[in-house]
């Protein structure tokens, strides 16, 4: 009898060691734990993380964990949260984008908080980050078309991953690793509104919290709580209840012969994954062509269905909150001409009240291109044509983005991020610190030194 997908996961979980790993999949591990550090500095003081973290502290209870950036302890399964958000609440960490688009990076708490509850080594916590990494992107590949097309939240893929990180760490048998898979994918299923329409604080936070839902199955998994192994492919499991087309080769075959976490990109714009070219492009456009916010007759975006679904819809030209202006095409374009740049600070509320912006972003419309639509995922097209008051015409094609890894972010790219993340909080002293724990974490004494290391001075 063939064994459970589930199974099959687990099994490879188990086996990996960190002597299996190459050096550049441990290099680029640590590039991706330099960038989402630099992501929760920049979004630990947002207001949805204040709130998350005010909740958890009202409540209290065993100090197992660190919060990155203030270094305050909590129960493991809360500060997984917490920092999972921090992350995340600025929309810059990382992007896979194939048939579902997913944010491997917001599992890495499930391996730093994890870890610390059991004093793992920074190796330990390393292989846990390439787990994360490798089934959170097979499961992009899974289904065809992806569940964000059969309108899912790409969380519901992060259920199935984070019990994996969470249970490696834990040292939990097959069997208990096979129940906690089971246990997180038997309840954390999302629905996609939190990323469809007028965005509020659930954007950010739907995928944090099915991180912590697989790290609390893994908890109860280690006390030999059971769940249902064919939670995939067994009756009215995953793959019946989301309906047909599914690439078993994607999630389970090779396994261990490269790795997923070299195809990840990430982002060189706090936004949206499907803005970046474009922005990229219209940056480009304005900036060859010295084209004055005032010259601006219309602007034509030429991109894929999705893209016009999610950017474009009527809500995207009003927005009233950052979560909705990141993910506003015609405002990210608006703001790209107005200043030349997209920063953090973009979205703050006086660039979106800006009587400017009201001004232009209605000349910014958007048209799927059945071409494109052809050539995407394997590339991310887009043309953005300027037309100016005075007749000239100015157009631009593209077709990946900075941060993919055809054209990779330089240690000078993530060094000027981080600083750009980090500038209220950390000297350049300070920043060079955390630079080097991350970069040389595998010869720390271990995950309480390097979480020491993870904080304002």
């Amino acid at each position: 009898m063939e064994i459970s997908i589930s199974r099959r996961m687990a099994r490879f979980t188990l086996d990996l060691q960190y002597d299996d790993l190459p050096a550049d999949v441990v290099h680029e591990v640590k590039r991706y734990l330099y960038d989402s550090i630099g992501c929760a500095f920049g979004g630990f003081y947002t207001r949805d993380v204040q709130i998350m973290r005010k909740i958890y502290r009202q409540m209290e209870g065993t100090s197992e964990a660190s919060l990155l950036v203030s270094g305050e302890r909590m129960p493991a399964v809360n500060a997984t949260l917490v920092n999972s958000l921090a992350i995340r609440a600025l929309d810059f960490n990382d992007i896979y984008w194939k048939e579902d688009p997913s944010h491997p990076s917001d599992l890495i708490p499930a391996a730093l908080n994890i870890g610390e509850l059991v004093g793992a080594t920074m190796k330990d916590i390393i292989v846990a980050v390439v787990l994360a990494y490798e089934f959170e992107q097979r499961l992009c590949e899974f289904a065809v078309p992806g569940l964000r097309e059969r309108k899912w939240h790409h969380a519901t893929i992060t259920q199935f991953v984070s019990p994996l990180v969470a249970g490696k760490l834990l040292g939990l048998s097959e069997d208990q690793l096979v129940n906690a898979i089971g246990i997180s994918g038997s309840h954390s299923h999302t629905i996609g509104c939190p990323t469809a329409g007028k965005l509020t604080m659930m954007k950010n936070t739907v995928d944090p919290l099915a991180v912590q839902a697989g790290v609390f199955a893994a908890l109860m998994a280690k006390e030999d709580y059971t769940g249902t192994e064919e939670v995939f492919e067994g009756k009215e499991g995953l793959m019946e209840v989301y309906g047909p087309d599914w690439d078993m080769t994607k999630l389970v075959d090779d396994l261990g012969n490269t790795f997923k976490i070299m195809e990840c990109s990430m982002k060189a714009f706090p936004t949206e994954a499907l803005t970046h070219t474009h922005i990229t492009a219209t940056l480009r456009a304005v900036i060859e062509n010295d084209v004055q916010p005032e010259q601006v007759d219309e602007v034509r975006v030429t991109t894929i269905a999705r893209a016009c679904d999610i950017l474009f819809d009527p809500h995207k030209y009003e927005p009233t909150s950052r979560e909705t202006a990141d993910h506003s095409l015609p405002y990210c374009i608006a703001r790209a001409i107005l200043d030349r740049k997209i920063t953090t600070q973009t979205f703050d509320d006086e660039n979106i009240q800006d009587p400017r912006l009201k001004e232009l972003i209605h000349k910014i419309k958007g048209e799927a291109s059945e071409e494109f639509e052809q050539l995407f995922p394997e590339k991310q097209p887009s043309r953005v044509t300027i037309h100016t008051t005075d007749g000239r015409e100015h157009s631009v094609y593209l077709e990946y983005p900075k941060g993919d890894p055809r054209e990779p972010m330089t240690e000078e790219d993530l060094d000027d991020k981080f600083a750009a993340l980090t500038a209220s909080h950390l000297t350049d002293e300070d920043r060079s610190r955390i630079k080097e724990a991350i970069f040389n974490c595998e010869t720390l004494p271990g995950i309480h030194h390097f979480m020491g290391q993870m904080v304002e001075d």
